[in-house]
């Protein structure tokens, strides 16, 4: 008994951490663009997958259980979108163990 107490505490299993970056947070709308950055995640268990989304499009990777991962994204949108409009991104990233992350944001629709 007097073992176990002195043991550290043991670190619990937790959802991946995720970071990404835009390279351009507007699209214009009189032409074709494309939303472009980098994602990355970590996780100490390893990391099974990672998706983005832009508006209705998704692209995902398979991480192979790497401890970080990151890989570049790019989405073609087309033009004609109304201007000032919010077009949602997100950022989500599941680890070996099933846990998930998500993080949202937007890309704004400039003339």
């Amino acid at each position: 008994m007097l073992a176990a107490a002195c043991l550290g505490e043991r670190d619990r299993p937790g959802p991946p951490q995720v970071t990404f970056t835009i390279d351009d947070t507007t699209v214009v709308s009189s032409r074709a663009d494309t939303v472009t950055g980098i994602v990355m995640a970590e996780d100490a268990d390893g990391l099974d997958s990672l998706w983005v989304t832009v508006g209705t499009s998704e692209q995902a990777t398979d991480a192979g259980f790497s401890r970080t991962f990151s890989f570049p994204y790019r989405f073609i949108l087309p033009s004609g979108q109304q201007p000032g409009t919010h077009i949602p991104m997100s950022f989500r990233a599941r680890d070996v163990a099933a846990f998930e992350t998500q993080k949202d944001t937007y890309v704004v629709v400039i003339p």
